[in-house]
């Protein structure tokens, strides 16, 4: 569905992708970790086309979307939940959630609605309310909300747990569960390394711009190189390397380099 091949982006002179290459297939939940800085959210732009790859290809549903202005990679069937929401504070829960939907027509534009407000009971109950009078959890829902109703077949998610406590992000990522079982594919950066491998089947580890591991995100949660480093735990033993395991449908991680071993495409 979505494949970056050996993609470079520059920001002025830093390069801030460094050949990453990675992919997602139809019906997962793949997530991407990483430190601050490591360039998770760059290589979601990325993919949205801004800033455009300098080198390598993107590509979705076997289209070269690599050098296409953002407006019309989103017509493609992509669609981003930005980090730090960025709702329209001025206007209603419904009125953010239209301007997702601002091309559908008036009939399917009350059915995604009502989709959504099946998803987030309590966009519904504050459909009129605006929207920066709601919580965080409350804006996140909108957020995750609004960029359903162009009906995506891969949904883009950048740290939605940022800013969260702990019982407000269980249920969002309980419903990232169902939005996936309605056949959606996700798409997952996100800080909370140990909430994200829960809930991904893969995985990939970004460090300094560059894919230093993918495995599967139960692989990825044993790793002792990724416990230490990501989940706060020691390792089991001082001198643990992550072996060749399986990446789930057919990717092995098995190439050794840098500090962790890199997966081929």
């Amino acid at each position: 569905m979505l494949k970056l091949d050996q993609v470079h982006t520059f920001y002025g002179q830093i390069e801030a992708l460094k050949g990453v290459s990675l992919d997602v297939h139809p019906g997962e939940i793949v997530t991407l970790i990483g430190a601050n800085g490591a360039g998770k959210s760059t290589l979601l732009m990325t993919i949205c086309g801004s800033p455009h790859a300098t080198r390598g290809s993107v590509s979705f549903e076997g289209q070269d979307i690599t050098h296409k202005p953002t407006h019309v990679i989103m017509q493609c069937g992509l669609a981003l939940a930005p980090e730090g929401r960025r709702i329209f504070p001025g206007l209603t829960v419904q009125e953010n959630l239209q301007m997702g939907g601002f091309f559908a027509d008036k009939a399917r534009l009350e059915t995604d609605l009502e989709r959504v407000f099946g998803l987030f009971p309590r966009l519904k109950e504050r459909r009129s309310q605006r929207g920066g009078t709601l919580s965080g959890g409350e804006q996140q829902m909108l957020a995750i909300g609004r960029a359903l109703m162009s009906r995506p077949n891969l949904l883009l998610l950048d740290e939605p747990s940022l800013g969260l406590a702990p019982m407000i992000i269980a249920q969002i990522f309980q419903i990232l569960k169902e939005i996936r079982d309605e056949g959606v594919t996700i798409f997952l950066v996100e800080q909370n390394a140990h909430r994200a491998l829960q809930l991904a089947d893969r995985g990939y580890v970004l460090e300094n711009g560059r894919v230093v591991l993918a495995d599967s995100g139960a692989n990825l949660l044993a790793n002792d190189q990724v416990r230490k480093a990501y989940l706060g735990a020691e390792t089991h033993r001082a001198d643990a390397v992550p072996t060749g395991c399986s990446a789930g449908r057919g990717h092995p991680a098995r190439v050794q380099t840098g500090r962790m071993p890199v997966p081929h495409h």
